[in-house]
């Protein structure tokens, strides 16, 4: 597909926003009556034209890369905008991944009979039409479009302008893989131009968008948040915590947030805060300073953390509610667990937080009392990801609570509807 910057009218922008719903509407219905084995054809299909289109996808990707240092792009956001041939591989077998998975369209959730001879089914049904918005990860542009189609919905996929390229090129391999098995290309499709104002006229047409996710940094979520006249599923900020309780075992301690902090800096799910208790501070935090030191991790640390660390600038008040996607990594000493939950619950963004612990007790205390997605017990923060988790690829993970938490996969891209069979019944 071609792509072009912004400066369109505002009437051009609000055709082309009619043109994208009108057609992600009729696909949407369309695809009600599509099977799993076609979907899952494409998916297929998919993966291997990914493959054997790598040298094309890498050269649209090598154009973005040229150009993201005019977007002032952080060595975090040109790692995720990046592609080589391991994460298109890897973007290949998700989608082989989510080929395997059960279609959640048409599932039975309960049935019943009532007294009078009433049978209610509760069943599994698409959403309808999704806009997705995001930023610069290329990547997403597949994940999104084959959760959407696996779960019965069509898409609308908005791409950063870091990326568009990118995408572009993306797309158009799912779309030949369309043409090949012939599932309806409009089911997905990439708003095609950088313009703000066509993403501001879809914000617009409840009447043929049913969910708006917007996935990116807190700017772009509050934007499409304010405008949206549909329903918004965020996706935002992800500031993490590992909690280091006084009875953990220190080593185990040390690899976790290791990992949590260095495995992959610039994602949502990486450990941004180090909350340690006091009793265990003045042994573990110059073992973890060792563990991080190739890392080159920049400590920023409250008072007492200070004194344990040789290398810790002091921490600002900002700093322990900070998402950094990046080298930095914010360490407080407390005085016990419950110091720990509160200030969790004041500084964390309900996304991931963690617990290392070998006191039961303890453990369920921070399960019970941390209100997150997912609350993690001797485990890295990095492990709450749909893959991960088992739902396949996801196309984000809500910090909201309605209508879906968490790492969102197939079945929460869907919604019920009851269906009741009589044989002739009249309400009295």
């Amino acid at each position: 597909m071609n792509v072009a910057d912004g400066g369109m009218s505002a009437e051009a922008a609000s055709s082309l926003a009619d043109e994208l719903a009108v057609g992600a509407a009729d696909a949407a219905r369309e695809l009600r009556g599509v099977q799993r084995q076609l979907k899952d054809d494409w998916l297929l299909a998919s993966a291997n034209r990914l493959i054997a289109q790598q040298s094309a996808l890498l050269e649209a990707n090598a154009r973005d890369l040229e150009a993201a240092p005019q977007f002032g792009l952080s060595a975090a956001g040109i790692d995720r905008l990046r592609l080589d041939p391991t994460r298109i591989a890897s973007m290949a077998r998700g989608l082989q991944q989510i080929a395997g998975l059960p279609d959640p369209v048409g599932e039975l959730i309960e049935g019943y009979r009532r007294p009078n001879g009433l049978e209610v089914w509760r069943q599994r049904v698409p959403l309808g039409v999704i806009f997705f918005i995001y930023e610069s990860r290329p990547n997403v542009t597949v994940d999104a479009a084959a959760i959407c189609i696996k779960s019965g919905n069509a898409v609308i996929l908005r791409g950063g302008k870091e990326a568009l390229h990118s995408s572009a090129a993306l797309l158009n391999v799912l779309q030949a893989a369309a043409d090949e098995v012939g599932l309806p290309k409009r089911a997905f499709q990439l708003v095609p131009t950088t313009d703000r104002q066509v993403m501001g006229a879809l914000l617009e047409r409840a009447d043929k968008v049913d969910l708006t996710i917007p996935r990116g940094g807190r700017g772009l979520i509050e934007y499409v948040t304010e405008r949206a006249r549909m329903p918004v599923l965020k996706h935002f900020d992800g500031n993490c915590h590992m909690y280091v309780d006084r009875a953990a075992d220190l080593s185990l301690a040390v690899r976790l947030v290791t990992n949590a902090k260095c495995q992959r800096m610039g994602v949502c799910n990486a450990c941004e805060s180090l909350l340690v208790h006091a009793d265990v501070a003045v042994d573990f935090l110059p073992q973890l300073e060792v563990a991080l030191a190739p890392y080159a991790i920049e400590l920023r640390g409250d008072e007492r953390a200070c004194l344990y660390l040789q290398a810790c600038q002091p921490a600002c008040q900002q700093d322990w509610g900070e998402e950094y996607l990046g080298p930095i990594l914010s360490v407080r000493v407390v005085e016990d667990l419950q110091e720990a939950v509160v200030h969790i619950a004041k500084y964390g963004s309900g996304h991931t937080d963690a617990i290392v612990t070998s006191d039961l007790a303890a453990a369920r205390y921070f399960v019970q009392q941390v209100d997150s997605s997912a609350v993690m017990v001797n485990t890295s923060t990095r492990f709450n990801d749909g893959e991960q988790l088992g739902l396949g690829a996801e196309i984000g993970i809500s910090t909201d609570r309605l209508h879906a938490r968490g790492p969102c996969g197939l079945r929460e891209l869907t919604t019920y509807k009851s269906v009741v069979w009589g044989d002739g019944q009249i309400r009295s």
